[in-house]
């Protein structure tokens, strides 16, 4: 009796010493068969799959929202090769943390294999501290993996993205999603002590944002919320628990793109209270100051244009006060070019002019360049008519004179066309006394 009360005893100490530890950590996939997700890249014969398998391992970027599986997959890498591993953080790693690993590495000896530097959020990290990387990557010290939400053709340092392979990762689908809470229910030891009966998981999934980690995390606090056993997951348990955070802005999952996109509506649609009220929503959520600001000069650009083009000065001065200043400050300048914009004038011509023209190229191809229009560097090109009869617009009155400079069989086609405000109807003007034309 005693001895049965002791292994009882001994049992419960496991359980709460295994729910010390967050379920999204305990639950961390430890190979290919445990991760869920990203079948297009680690699927059986998928392409990163079968280089991983090879053994011949680039530097690597993962590019996806939070919660697919990019620290896990850089794990089972190194973990599928033996190699050493390394992870930094880049919200609070710097140069000298960078060395030092490289330096660590660097003594692994000659035989042994490179070990993989795994930089999470290698976006945060400035380009002194990306180009910090490049010889130790070059000279195979380390093999780079770095994770990031965010475009890398914008963030990554041109001369360390053209050494790494990019792989795009995908949010979880619901199937996915619904998979993992299956398996977490049977294999983590602390919740087959619950019994968990998953009635309903369309709360759960909602909430989750396809990010499996939140999910995990929702799952354990409404776990932790039920006291039978077993313990009967309902959406009604799910919305009763997490009702208070509900209405908090969330910079990983759905919400963050709802506010998102009012924000950028807002602007758009001139009313400068809801853009300073969803403005207050992702400061207080926490978002990237440079996020906010790269929208801002991206909606001077495409809903304000030449309605008012001191906007992308306003927008481009802002984005390089936030890089200086940081928060708090940075809600200042962000508040002012918030107010700035959704108060201008708004045009969304050169937006649309140049997907017109993208989409005229995209359906005529490379149409040749007008010989007059053509640069004429060597004798043999003159000769051919390179340049011919090209009329130089400063060399007559007004600096303008008239000639034809689209290909011939787009010629006289038009892409910018004057938005409905005083800026542009000036420019309207000026366009109709040289062209005589109705753009």
């Amino acid at each position: 009796m005693a001895h049965a009360a002791s292994l009882r005893e001994n049992k419960n100490k496991k359980t709460r010493l295994a729910m010390s530890t967050p379920l999204a950590e305990r639950m961390r996939p430890k190979t290919f068969d445990e991760y869920v997700g990203q079948s297009h890249l680690i699927g059986k014969g998928a392409v990163l799959r079968s280089i991983i398998e090879s053994g011949h391992i680039p530097s690597m970027i993962f590019w996806g929202p939070p919660g697919v599986g990019k620290t896990t997959l850089a794990n089972i890498i190194a973990q599928t090769q033996q190699r050493p591993f390394f992870s930094l953080s880049a919200i609070n790693s710097g140069v000298k943390e960078i060395r030092e690993v490289i330096d660590q590495a660097g003594k692994g000896g000659l035989f042994q294999k490179s070990a993989i530097l795994f930089i999470d959020e290698i976006h945060r990290f400035s380009k002194s501290q990306q180009d910090s990387l490049l010889g130790a990557v070059e000279k195979g010290v380390v093999t780079l993996i770095g994770a990031t939400t965010e475009n890398p053709s914008f963030e990554v340092n041109g001369a360390l993205l053209s050494r790494s392979q990019v792989y795009t990762l995908n949010a979880l689908t619901k199937d996915e999603l619904n998979q993992l809470l299956e398996d977490v229910i049977v294999r983590d030891e602390a919740l087959r002590a619950r019994n968990i009966q998953l009635e309903e998981t369309q709360s759960l999934l909602k909430y989750s944002g396809g990010d499996a980690r939140r999910l995990l995390n929702v799952l354990e606090l409404v776990v932790e919320s039920i006291s039978e056993t077993p313990c009967v997951i309902k959406n009604e348990s799910v919305e009763n628990v997490i009702q208070t955070n509900a209405a908090r802005y969330d910079k990983t999952g759905e919400m963050h793109y709802d506010v998102i996109s009012a924000f950028i509506k807002s602007v758009r649609g001139s009313h400068a209270q809801a853009a300073t009220y969803y403005l207050a929503r992702m400061i207080k959520g926490g978002e990237d100051p440079l996020f906010i600001a790269r929208r801002l000069v991206i909606l001077a650009s495409e809903d304000i244009g030449l309605a008012n083009p001191n906007a992308l000065l306003i927008a481009e001065a802002t984005f390089r006060a936030v890089q200086n200043i940081g928060w708090p400050e940075a809600r200042i300048p962000l508040s002012m070019c918030t107010v700035y914009l959704a108060t201008s004038a708004k045009s969304n011509s050169v937006y649309t002019a140049i997907d017109a023209a993208l989409a005229l190229v995209e359906q005529t191809g490379d149409l040749p360049v007008p010989m007059h229009l053509r640069n004429a560097p060597t004798k043999l090109m003159k000769e051919l008519g390179y340049g011919k009869n090209y009329e130089y617009a400063h060399a007559h009155e007004g600096n303008f004179v008239r000639q034809e400079f689209l290909p011939e069989e787009v010629a006289s086609t038009d892409f910018y066309i004057p938005g409905n405000n005083p800026k542009e109807a000036a420019i309207l003007k000026w366009l109709q006394e040289r062209w005589g034309t109705n753009e």
